[in-house]
């Protein structure tokens, strides 16, 4: 039997592992190992993935990777693993340490500077560890890169201790990286070789969480461990016994709450003071040659006497380089530069090891890290009766994610969120904003008219600058509104639900559930929904995605489809409207079922993912968040538009002699257009009018309707230029003609020119050829 046999509500005993490679490997870090538990909570609306219960955590997995698990010993009720659990004995007694106190550890070899100390702050997806990372470093924080990817890199100082660094890392899992964002942390942690190690764990999910902790303290780092969510642990029954944990895992564990800042300011004490003594006394042993771990526990021991030098060499702890030799670790494999006959003798351990447990190697070494895990916590955890919070997401998993409420319901929500954010609060704070930017737009043009300020300058400043400049800039509330509204749905847990009953649906045009939040986002603003394509785990699903985002109605092609559709079609202005958001899915649809059979052969990566309890997000978290995506934009996108802004109005207000003019239809621009306007005859509005517009539109796309109004002079006049044909395929055509210089910017960030020249190039081709098919269907059919 495997796990697709169960029913809701079944548990079984995993009996043994299937797979191969990095997503077997990513099932034995998450707990899925032979004699371990799991219960069958549901499946998906569609029927697929199906969410489980594993070592007291929601993990979802699709059906094709489930059949993969084999179970055994299936039941109704969830049960113990029936084990006798012999007491992990501490190597030496190491009370809580105080502030102050003598450094206990062995320094390590090298010095720790304390003019600038670096802290990794690692853990578990879903710990809370942004919000720890908010209240360590308040407002002194800033946003870059990690070198050479385009994974956000936030760091910070640790408020009141001048020349500290805290990097944020991403969520990470185990030290055998699944994802690109993973690979990441991994990559920071062993090759930037932080001062320290500040370790996030979630204290009403220990057991999963302490498995990253495991291969954190065989690096020999100085670590501190944050217990944070005790609020959560302590207010349903349950407890940690604090010092009986520390002097198991020889390391200081702090208790915390981020969210209620509670334990923070202990927990940033202790992590500097290890960090500039050096301190490296965590245990790194976790294998106890008595029990069925005793093949795995002399096979390490064999091997570290093998490999000790090499692992020296390399500059990687012996403990860790070993265990990850044994799992077949690439990367660890060609560091340590063995012979041939080290191979061979590894190889062999290795093998009587495998025999000796009955176990293959990576899950040997899985089991022995949980086994450990399993002991420690039945000595020092008072596990809670069921959570608040659990009960509370179960209620409302029942509506969010039930098979006939799931998709209703988050029509609803995403409905709600668009409706406040451009027609409520955002479009509110948009048009104070734009006030503002008009008023003082007249102030400075006033200003420049009594300074007498040569024409040139003074069209510059005020048409280029302040125009084109402040439409962007008026748009800022619109986004930071809408990343308002999807960090609450985010951090609250509804995303990962909305991931999990949309992945047999995207599946189906070759993406995993994951690309369905990059893509709600670009119907707000293409800009941050390619930024949060990020957190996509594979490249090809990320490119993928990348490549659909500009198909969404952003809100900035709103107007253009208001005017035209106010304009030509009065009585069906909704309709009309409504049918350029769906051509815009059908569209993305239809290039990504292309494309999965093409330049995007294969399928998406498998959906392994963790369903947290609902939780209320904190505000400074939120709010933090909203100025970083605010800032992000500006950067990002402001000094782009700036230069963009300025190069169309110098061909909109000179000629080719380098004179100005006062009639648009003479400048280079027009001289352009014209030159471009031929191509538009088959689409029925092959004049420089409508051409301009379009060239505008890649600056902004609601610049269209401003340029129009220009150009022609009033809405009278485009009524006359052009049909209602003519118009409906102009409609089509923005809304599938490439995006604006923002967001073409940000791609460039992200993949590089050549991605970026590529997007402009299909998004043209593909705005064409459908707007040729509807003029030309049009005219048949009229």
């Amino acid at each position: 039997m495997t796990i697709c046999d169960l029913e809701i509500g079944q548990s079984a005993v995993i009996s043994a592992v299937g797979g191969e490679g990095a997503l077997r490997q990513h099932f034995l870090d998450m707990g899925l190992i032979p004699g371990i538990e799991v219960t069958l909570i549901k499946y998906a609306p569609m029927g697929d993935p199906m969410e489980l219960m594993v070592s007291g955590y929601s993990l979802t997995l699709r059906l094709a990777d489930a059949a993969q698990i084999d179970i055994t010993n299936v039941h109704e009720h969830p049960g113990g693993r029936g084990e006798v659990l012999e007491p992990i004995q501490p190597s030496k007694d190491i009370p809580h340490p105080g502030i102050g106190e003598e450094g206990r550890g062995r320094e390590r070899d090298r010095d720790v500077s304390e003019d600038h100390i670096v802290f990794a702050l690692a853990g578990n997806q879903n710990c809370g560890k942004t919000t720890l990372f908010n209240q360590l470093t308040g407002s002194n924080q800033h946003v870059g890169n990690f070198p050479g990817v385009t994974v956000d890199r936030k760091s910070g100082m640790i408020k009141g201790y001048p020349g500290t660094e805290v990097v944020d890392l991403p969520g990470i899992y185990s030290l055998s990286p699944y994802t690109s964002e993973e690979i990441v942390s991994r990559q920071f942690i062993l090759e930037e070789k932080p001062s320290a190690i500040i370790n996030i764990i979630d204290a009403t999910n220990i057991e999963r969480n302490l498995y990253l902790t495991m291969q954190l303290l065989e690096l020999n780092v100085p670590i501190v461990i944050a217990l944070n969510m005790m609020d959560e642990m302590t207010g349903n029954g349950g407890s940690v016994l604090i010092n009986e944990m520390e002097e198991i895992l020889q390391v200081p564990v702090i208790p915390t709450s981020a969210a209620k800042n509670q334990g923070v300011e202990e927990l940033a004490e202790h992590a500097v003071r290890i960090a500039r003594l050096g301190e490296t006394h965590g245990r790194v042993d976790f294998c106890n040659p008595k029990d069925h771990n005793g093949a795995v526990h002399r096979a390490i021991h064999g091997i570290m006497s093998l490999v000790g030098d090499h692992a020296e060499a390399a500059g990687i702890p012996v403990r860790f380089a070993v265990t990850k030799l044994i799992e077949g670790d690439p990367l660890v494999t060609k560091a340590l530069a063995l012979t041939e006959n080290e191979e061979e003798m590894v190889e062999k351990i290795t093998c009587q090891m495998e025999e000796e447990c009955g176990m293959d190697r990576s899950a040997a070494m899985a089991d022995m890290r949980y086994t450990f895990i399993r002991r420690l916590c039945h000595q020092t955890v008072i596990k809670p009766k069921e959570s608040k919070e659990r009960i509370r997401s179960q209620k409302l998993d029942r509506f969010l994610t039930g098979k006939w409420t799931a998709i209703p319901a988050f029509v609803a929500i995403m409905g709600l969120v668009f409706w406040l954010t451009f027609n409520v609060i955002g479009a509110f704070f948009q048009n104070l904003l734009d006030e503002g930017i008009q008023i003082i737009t007249h102030w400075t043009d006033q200003w420049l008219t009594a300074m007498d300020v040569a024409t040139p300058i003074h069209s510059l400043i005020i048409d280029g600058v302040f125009t084109g400049v402040g439409s962007v800039l008026s748009f800022v509330p619109i986004v930071v509104v809408l990343y308002l509204f999807l960090s609450l749905l985010e951090d609250s847990g509804y995303m990962a639900r909305v991931a999990f009953f949309m992945d047999k649906l995207l599946r189906r045009v070759g993406l995993s559930g994951r690309s369905i939040v990059p893509m709600l986002v670009g119907f707000g603003c293409s800009v941050p929904a390619i930024m949060s394509s990020r957190t996509l785990p594979s490249e090809r699903d990320r490119k993928m995605t990348l490549l659909l985002i500009p198909f969404m109605s952003c809100s900035a092609k709103m107007p253009i489809y208001a005017f035209f559709a106010n304009t030509f079609f009065p009585k069906y202005a909704a309709p009309v409207m409504i049918s350029m958001y769906f051509i815009g899915i059908l569209m993305a649809i239809l290039i990504a079922l292309i494309g999965k059979n093409t330049v995007f052969k294969g399928e998406a990566v498998p959906f392994v993912m963790e369903l947290p309890n609902y939780r209320m997000p904190g505000a400074k978290s939120v709010l933090q968040l909203m100025w970083d995506k605010a800032k992000d934009f500006l950067q990002r996108a402001f000094s782009v538009i700036f230069i963009g802004t300025i190069v169309v109005w110098f061909l909109q207000n000179f000629n080719f002699s380098m004179n100005m003019v006062s009639d648009p239809q003479s400048s280079m621009l027009a001289a352009l257009a014209g030159f471009l306007a031929p191509l538009f005859i088959p689409l029925g509005f092959g004049n420089w009018q409508m051409v301009t517009a379009l060239i505008s539109g890649f600056l902004a796309k609601e610049s269209v309707v401003s340029m129009m109004a220009v150009v022609y002079g009033g809405t009278a006049a485009v009524r006359s230029a052009i049909t209602p044909l003519a118009a409906f395929t102009f409609m089509v055509f923005c809304l599938l003609y490439t995006p604006c210089i923002a967001a073409v910017a940000t791609i460039r960030k992200e993949q590089g020119r050549g991605a970026a020249i590529l997007m402009v190039i299909f998004q043209c081709i593909v705005a064409w050829l459908v707007a040729w098919a509807v003029h030309l269907i049009g005219s048949i059919l009229l």
